[in-house]
């Protein structure tokens, strides 16, 4: 059975899919880009950009009643892996040993031009 998870924490949904779907003891975060919820803005440079979408999956993890801690995949896409080295720095600083296990790829382009998405799997 899935059960959908959102937030006023996180962008909302602006298609035909959920913020995040539970499912089992996983809940799977759609994609955050780095939108700030409460006003729309999208911070400029790639740092900046890294920390929005990382405190967004964490809204997305906290309404769901887990923690970053409990994360074991990301996948992160980025418009340029020229951005890579910088995205990192952030990523980091989110995450604590053992890191989930991730897959970082570099895409044409991303929503409303933004630099990177994040999106991951955890535990609950």
């Amino acid at each position: 059975m899935k059960e959908a998870i959102a937030t006023t924490l996180a962008p909302s949904a602006i298609g035909p899919y959920s913020q995040a779907i539970k499912c089992g003891n996983l809940l799977f975060c759609s994609g955050q880009i780095p939108v700030n919820p409460a006003d729309g803005s999208v911070p400029d440079g790639i740092k900046a950009q890294a920390e929005q979408s990382l405190a967004n999956v964490a809204a997305l993890l906290n309404a769901a009643g887990t923690s970053m801690d409990k994360v074991v995949k990301t996948t992160v896409f980025l418009s340029d892996m020229a951005n890579f080295g910088a995205m990192n720095e952030v990523y980091a600083s989110f995450f604590n040993p053992p890191y989930p296990a991730r897959s970082a790829v570099a895409v044409r382009e991303l929503p409303k031009g933004v630099l990177l998405e994040v999106e991951v799997i955890a535990e609950l």
